[in-house]
């Protein structure tokens, strides 16, 4: 009997995490989202009342009112997500964790006492190296890894992406986009037999530390709400 109210609960702290996150970076968040419901609402809704009938006007109202209040409360805490990691070591590996099904993330396959680190994607586009740190420093890392992973990459395409805000690097925000707009290279299959591959790499070196940040359990918490997990 416990197990059919473990979902609601869990979603209601999703939401209410996701909120509070959301209201540090815009404090009037609450008031966005009322207006926007008011607004859209009471326009649809009289459409409807309008053209089809009253009672199709209250439901069609409230129905497409609170669906542009989940549209944009989505994109407000994911914004607020990736203002509060930006900046921070392991920004980018918070940022990867957004990505769907068909990915996989690996944060931390290579990394200097510095701080500078790479992660690593592995998805349709073939394998994608993305570094995050002193740009210089994070450039010979990635040359490193290009080489390391060649080794057992066969027919795989290597992207190298830097992560950050400077000249040539992708920023934050825009890393999941950047990399899902990869050309397709290899199939499901190949995607398989590379993972296995790459599990011979990634036993004979540690894991880097890579700091948690709220993106995970936030953003990436929300998405799975509006997917209705």
């Amino acid at each position: 009997m416990s197990t059919p109210a473990t979902a609601p609960v869990g979603r209601r702290a999703q939401i209410a995490q996701a909120y509070r996150i959301t209201k540090r970076e815009y404090p009037r968040i609450g008031w966005l989202l009322l207006a926007i419901f008011l607004g859209v609402g009471l326009v649809v809704g009289f459409a409807a009342w309008v053209w089809i009938h009253p009672a199709a006007g209250v439901m069609f109202g409230l129905l497409i009112g609170l669906l542009a209040v989940i549209v944009v409360f989505g994109r407000r805490v994911e914004k607020a997500a990736y203002a509060q990691v930006e900046g921070r070591p392991g920004a980018a590996a918070a940022a990867l964790q957004m990505l769907r099904r068909g990915w996989d993330v690996k944060p931390g396959v290579a990394f200097t006492k510095n701080q500078d680190v790479v992660h690593r994607v592995i998805g349709r586009p073939g394998i994608v190296l993305i570094g995050e740190g002193n740009p210089n420093r994070v450039r010979n890392l990635l040359a490193v890894e290009r080489k390391k992973h060649a080794r057992l990459a066969q027919d795989a395409p290597i992207h190298e992406i830097t992560a950050g805000d400077d000249e040539g690097s992708i920023a934050i925000p825009k890393l999941t986009k950047h990399v899902q707009k990869l050309p397709r290279a290899i199939t499901p299959g190949d995607m398989t037999d590379l993972l296995q591959r790459m599990r011979a790499l990634d036993a004979m070196r540690p894991q880097a530390p890579i700091p948690h940040g709220p993106m995970p359990t936030s953003a990436k918490g929300m998405r799975k709400l509006m997917q209705g997990r």
